[in-house]
């Protein structure tokens, strides 16, 4: 029997049991390295895999992908390896307002094979027509990183396309030129990052240097140290190895757009150099690959850090949860326990153009729309700092206005105080002439020839001949009714003489000088002395009208013997340059310097015999104002342009005039003005051009009294004949469609909990029939109804069932795009539909792409390894036609009582879509138009900016059996353009006898897209080279 030494084991078991141990770790790190061989971790968000193979994986409506359970498994090994350049995050689009999940990176490890012919030229990606300046901007884009607009290569790193609102992305190696430390420097306009590995592995690439994260910061050519982040910190390189890099450049439509990397040794006194084509090479070579062919397309953590702002507040109201985005997934009642509640009635609104001859595009007069209960937020509120088309008041007003005038200001106790702070006119009829004064002033009046011919606006001024005329008092011509006057003269008051609305100093006293009046025409037994005005606490004339800006000019008298002066008006406004009266010329002659005199500029310290006065002025030195309707010659001092004479030319004046400056009084605020305003519910305001015009108001909203008494009504019928079996848990969607003439129609759609069960989800129509409504009465029918009359208690609307008018829940949806060299289009489209089937589990839907000889992908092929339960591949020669693409799907559906949905690549659809199309689609009663908002330029479904394409109904769902009715596509006029033919087939649509339901849907997006390229379409350069 072999000796074996068991107390050498005992005393040795710890050391053993270490060596096991380790043992058991070297076998699980030898396994983990073999799973994880190269081309396993190159796992692409958008599902495909090597040669356009399609993986296990799915992708939300984001391009996020979404992995399968066992998947997970494989991959929760680099899991953790992955999450600390998580930094960006991505919400859960399909279900908006839900949790927010961090996405899958899918970074790149391994590299593909690199060729010594790779060598003097690097990758370039450009992402066209997005707007913003900054890097974080581009990582927004749908398409980034994968699938550019356009990939090419560059030879060096330095460019500059001499376009706008741009993204581009350069990768590839660096090759250093020596072993030792280098600094790299980029510079750019706008903002860039430039990102460099520690080896060549995508994967570890690290944020090295960059120019700004806002959009704002920018660089001059070359400028490599104007910002301390744009240089990097010494690398240590090595000559024999290459080292891949990145470079991320955004631009907008400002500025001269540049980005270039400069590198140089880390030495004192040394420049920076571009990195020229000696220095790089590709990362891969794309010249002979598809559009959708994003295999080899690196992906590093520049690719998604910081793209995605984590756990931001929502920018609009309708990104927050709302019931009707997921009340589809509630069991619904079955329709047949609800065929007895209500009463059945004939449905035959007054407002269906059934045979009704109509011109061609007429048919967008006679779309209603439908009122929304409770508020579904598709009104653009955070759009509204730019259109304010929502109020029925224009924008001009508003921007001049404002909505003052829904506020009663609050009275203050001092009347007087109140009169003299506010900007209105308020004068007492005691302190006006009586008419035997005011006959005995206008005897002494002596208006001269000069300030006669100054009214007629002539270029320069008159001078007097020299001989007065009898004044008469001014007589009212009709055109004076109808032409604006400068001045803010009172309409009840007898106007021979004009009112001069300023602040009045007070008065002057001169000998013998002729009558004077004062401005705002006081009784002259009421005059006060000048020392008593001086003293007094208040301006002599409370009734006068403080304006914060300059009034029309007063010129006085010309001298009837010196010669006149003219003067010319320039670009700016100057005073016309008149002598003094003959009376003031002798004591002022050293002092006016024969200038004008205006009226609102004038100092109330100043002296007699130095500084005109203008609290009275001389009846024979003051010209009447031009009276409209007289003749067009004179300078027009009352101008606008005039009024608006700036603060400089002021003091010009003033200086000239020998004044002091600074001596307005400022405007008083008052603080403590408090004000009363209602209630007001604006919706009620709605004009009907507010409605089918305006392009960031939403839905009509329907007032919830009247939704709760229809639901009320309709749960008391409900009871009675279930025994009250269900019971009301809330309101999640209610539609009304207006016909005064016989009643509205609802669709309810009620959260209920059925006794012992669960909750179950009730849609159904219903109708609110008017008392002594006749549904067969053909001459009450109208294509536009009267206003909806009251409901009175006493003649209360009896609730039935429509006839003909149900929705079915299993009904195929048809969705038909036609499609021409849009790859990445294509792919974000299946990627929607994909996750739309794989989170909703609806399976009634069929893809139907008509593709038309697309060059830049194999639409069969993503078609076939896309996860859709039904898809169709239909091939059309010659150029793109949209209308007979359309109609080519349609011809391809067999069942006629399934629904088509007219549609369009670049849309985001909502989760609810397929219910939204399905609720309002019933064969031979209703199609569906729901209103798509269209976003903006860099705008994105969780950032929506942009308008509702209120008169766009190119998205459009029908039944077949409906759309055959009418004729289908107009595909012989509209064969060589689209635009147009949706509006015609509304025409045909509307005459059919159907009704066409109108409403905003939330989440429904039309992507921002670059036309460039589309339907083979050849740019200026490549014709001109295709030419020569």
């Amino acid at each position: 029997m072999p000796w074996f030494p068991v107390k050498k084991v005992r005393k040795q078991m710890k050391l053993l049991l270490l060596l096991l141990l380790l043992t058991c770790a070297a076998w699980l790190t030898y396994v983990h390295r073999s799973l994880v061989r190269p081309g396993r971790a190159l796992r692409q968000r958008l599902g495909y895999g090597r040669d356009s193979e399609k993986l296990t994986g799915v992708t939300d409506s984001r391009g996020v992908r979404v992995v399968s359970s066992t998947q997970r498994a494989e991959d929760s090994s680099e899991s953790h390896e992955e999450e600390q350049v998580s930094e960006g995050r991505v919400p859960n689009m399909l279900f908006p307002g839900g949790a927010r999940k961090p996405p899958p990176l899918n970074l790149t490890h391994q590299t593909p094979p690199w060729r010594e012919e790779f060598k003097g030229q690097v990758n370039l990606h450009v992402f066209e027509d997005w707007c913003g300046g900054a890097v974080g901007h581009l990582r927004r884009n749908l398409h980034f990183p994968l699938f550019p607009h356009t990939r090419t290569t560059v030879t060096k790193l330095a460019v500059s396309p001499k376009w706008k609102n741009y993204g581009l992305r350069i990768f590839g190696f660096i090759h250093p030129a020596r072993d030792g430390d280098i600094q790299f420097s980029v510079a750019s306009d706008d903002n860039s990052e430039f990102w460099l590995s520690l080896d060549e592995s995508p994967a570890a690439a690290q944020l090295v240097a960059f120019v700004g994260k806002t959009g704002s910061e920018w660089t001059a050519p070359g400028e490599f140290t104007k910002f301390s982040s744009q240089v990097s910190k010494p690398r240590r390189l090595m000559a024999s190895r290459r080292y891949y890099f990145e470079l991320l450049h955004k631009q907008d439509d400002k500025g001269s757009d540049h980005v270039e990397v400069g590198w140089r040794a880390f030495l004192p006194g040394l420049k920076f150099e571009i990195i020229g084509s000696a220095h790089i090479s590709l990362y891969t070579d794309e010249s002979s690959l598809k559009m959708d062919h994003v295999t080899h397309v690196p992906q590093s953590p520049a690719s998604y850090v910081g793209g995605y702002p984590a756990h931001e507040e929502p920018s609009a109201d309708m990104l927050r949860p709302d019931p009707r985005d997921t009340f589809f997934l509630t069991p619904r009642m079955e329709p047949l326990s609800l065929e007895n509640v209500l009463e059945p009635c004939a449905y035959a609104p007054t407002y269906v153009l059934k045979d009704f001859p109509i011109a061609r595009y007429q048919g967008l007069q006679f779309v209603y729309l439908s009122f929304i209960y409770p508020n579904d937020h598709t009104r653009l509120t955070h759009m509204e700092t730019e259109n304010k088309c929502f109020y029925r008041e224009s924008p001009l007003y508003l921007e001049r206005f404002g909505f003052y005038k829904y506020m009663k200001m609050d009275k203050e106790e001092d009347e007087e105080e109140e009169v003299q702070r506010r900007a209105f006119l308020f004068l007492n009829p005691d302190d006006f002439l009586d008419d035997e004064d005011e006959q005995e002033l206008l005897d002494s009046l002596e208006p001269s020839d000069a300030s006669l011919r100054q009214s007629h606006r002539t270029p320069t001024p008159t001078a007097s001949t020299g001989t007065t005329a009898t004044p008469t008092p001014p007589t009212t011509s009709p055109l004076d009714e109808q032409t604006p006057r400068h001045s803010r003269a009172l309409n009840w008051a007898p106007r021979p003489l004009p009112l001069f609305l300023g602040r009045a100093p007070p008065p002057r006293t001169v000998e013998k000088s002729p009558s004077k009046v004062y401005v705002t025409r006081v009784r002259p037994g009421q005059r006060a002395s000048p020392k008593a005005l001086r003293d007094s606490p208040w301006p002599p004339f409370p009734g006068v009208f403080l304006r914060p800006k300059p009034l029309p000019r007063v010129q006085l008298r010309m001298p009837p013997h010196p010669p006149r002066t003219q003067g010319y008006r320039t670009s700016g406004p100057k005073i016309t340059e008149l002598k003094p009266p003959v009376r003031a010329q002798t004591t002022q002659e050293g002092k006016l310097h024969g200038q004008g005199l205006m009226v609102p500029t004038v100092d109330l310290n100043s002296s007699v015999e130095t500084q005109p006065v203008t609290s009275f002025l001389s009846l024979s030195q003051v010209s009447r104002p031009q009276l409209p309707g007289e003749g067009e010659e004179g300078e027009d001092d009352g101008a606008p342009g005039d009024e608006a004479t700036s603060e400089d030319s002021e003091e010009e004046e003033e200086q000239a005039a020998g004044r002091p400056l600074g001596r307005w009084r400022e405007d008083a605020i008052d603080w403590q003005r408090t004000f009363s305003v209602g209630a007001m519910d604006f919706e009620l305001l709605r004009s009907d051009w507010n409605d089918l015009r305006c392009n960031v108001s939403g839905n009509l909203q329907l007032p919830e009294a009247e939704a709760v008494d229809v639901v009320a009504q309709y749960m008391e019928r409900l009871n009675a004949r279930h025994g009250g079996r269900f019971s009301l848990l809330r309101i999640v969607n209610v539609e009304k469609r207006r016909d005064s003439a016989r009643g509205s129609r609802f669709l309810l759609e009620l959260e209920l909990q059925e006794r012992g069960g669960g909750r179950q989800r009730l849609s159904e129509y219903v109708f609110l029939r008017l008392p002594g409504a006749r549904i067969g009465d053909e001459d009450g029918e109208s294509p536009e109804p009267p206003p909806a009359p009251s409901i009175r208690s006493d003649s209360r609307p009896e609730l039935c069932r429509p006839l003909h008018l149900a929705w079915r829940q299993d009904v195929m949806v048809h969705f038909i795009v036609p499609v021409k060299n849009q790859a990445r289009w294509v792919v974000q489209f299946l990627a929607d539909m994909t996750a739309l089937h794989v989170h909703t589990g609806d399976s009634h839907f069929n893809i139907i792409l008509v593709d038309f000889e697309s060059e830049d992908m194999d639409v069969e092929r993503a078609l076939r390894a896309a996860q859709l339960p039904r898809y169709q591949y239909l091939r059309r020669t010659g150029n793109f036609e949209r209308s007979a693409g359309l109609q080519t799907g349609v011809d391809a559906v067999e069942d006629p009582s399934s629904i088509v949905f007219l549609c369009d690549l670049h849309i985001h659809f909502p989760p609810n879509i397929l219910d939204s199309i399905r609720k309002h689609c019933v064969e031979g009663k209703l199609a569906f138009a729901p209103v798509v908002m269209r976003l903006g330029c860099g705008s994105s479904p969780w950032n929506p900016h942009g308008y509702w394409e209120v008169n766009g109904f190119g998205l459009f769902g029908i039944y077949k059996s409906d759309f055959d009715r009418v004729g289908g596509m107009n595909t012989e006029e509209f064969r060589d353009r689209w635009g147009g033919e949706d509006w015609e087939l509304l025409d045909r649509v509307l005459q059919a006898g159907l009704e066409v339901e109108r409403l905003r849907l939330r989440h429904f997006y039309h992507h921002y897209h670059s036309k460039r390229g589309m339907w083979a379409t050849r740019s200026r350069k490549g014709a001109r080279t295709q030419r020569s």
